[in-house]
């Protein structure tokens, strides 16, 4: 049973749900979910769980009642699916004390940039590389100093497969594939790869110049892969560049922290 200071987290993702079940401070688990029907919504929000996807379902016993979660969405369809509910808290980009934001800042970008400076300290960039794949910085004051979007590594090879008549679906290789390939599948995987990590080193050499002791902190469905790639073409890279798939849960915890409900 779980007790009165437990909460989830709830990280509403382009393609899926991020989950994270906090006990006071301690991160318990974290857990990856297809989106939800609105009638299992209603379920989490009353404490009933019949048909709860399983990932949910394993950390049953740790409910004792409807717990409070905490909420940050980029999908606003989505986000108005859950903000009915009592139990839920929706952050927004006015709840983060990151100075000079623009309006349109992805809160999840924001939230990120939060949790890296908690772990990580300052200046520090974020590498998010989900179904978009994204560059976020803070100085050592938690100033934005600016970023980039693009097409995350998942979603070029999808947009390959959708949007042209003969080339099909193509897994991303566990290593480097060839530079220069002599077959179909391994050139789509090259020219991909290849220029993307290419742009990522460009990006992180770019920050480094600027903030030399700066750490680079890569998140994200795709960060370890991306990681990889990454530390075989450029091991110069090892001494900055860390993975952390929890930026955005740490994010949130500070948020509490700032409420003084840890």
């Amino acid at each position: 049973m779980v007790n009165e200071f437990s909460w989830l987290a709830l990280a509403i993702g382009n393609s899926r749900l991020h989950w994270a079940l906090f006990k006071g401070e301690e991160l318990y688990g974290t857990w990856d979910t297809d989106y939800l029907t609105v009638t299992s919504i209603q379920q989490l929000a009353s404490g009933t769980w019949d048909d709860l996807p399983s990932e949910i379902l394993i950390v049953r016993e740790n409910f004792a009642h409807p717990l409070l979660l905490y909420l940050v969405s980029v999908v606003p369809s989505q986000t108005e699916l859950w903000q009915t509910s009592p139990k839920v808290e929706v952050i927004t980009l006015e709840c983060v004390p990151l100075k000079n934001m623009y309006s349109t800042l992805g809160c999840d970008r924001a939230l990120a940039l939060w949790g890296a400076k908690e772990k990580w300290n300052l200046p520090v960039l974020v590498i998010d590389s989900g179904t978009a794949l994204t560059f976020t910085g803070s100085d050592a004051n938690f100033t934005l100093v600016g970023g980039a979007i693009l097409p995350g590594l998942s979603l070029q090879f999808l947009a390959l497969s959708q949007k042209t008549a003969n080339l099909s679906t193509v897994k991303l290789p566990p290593q480097l594939p060839p530079r220069f390939a002599t077959n179909t599948t391994q050139a789509i995987q090259s020219g991909i790869i290849y220029s993307l990590i290419a742009g990522i080193e460009n990006f992180i050499e770019a920050w480094l110049q600027k903030y030399p002791d700066s750490q680079v902190i890569i998140t994200g469905g795709d960060r370890l892969i991306l990681a990889n790639y990454l530390y075989s073409q450029f091991p110069h890279l090892a001494k900055n560049l860390k993975c952390d798939r929890n930026l955005i849960f740490w994010g949130i915890q500070a948020y509490r922290k700032v409420l003084n409900l840890s």
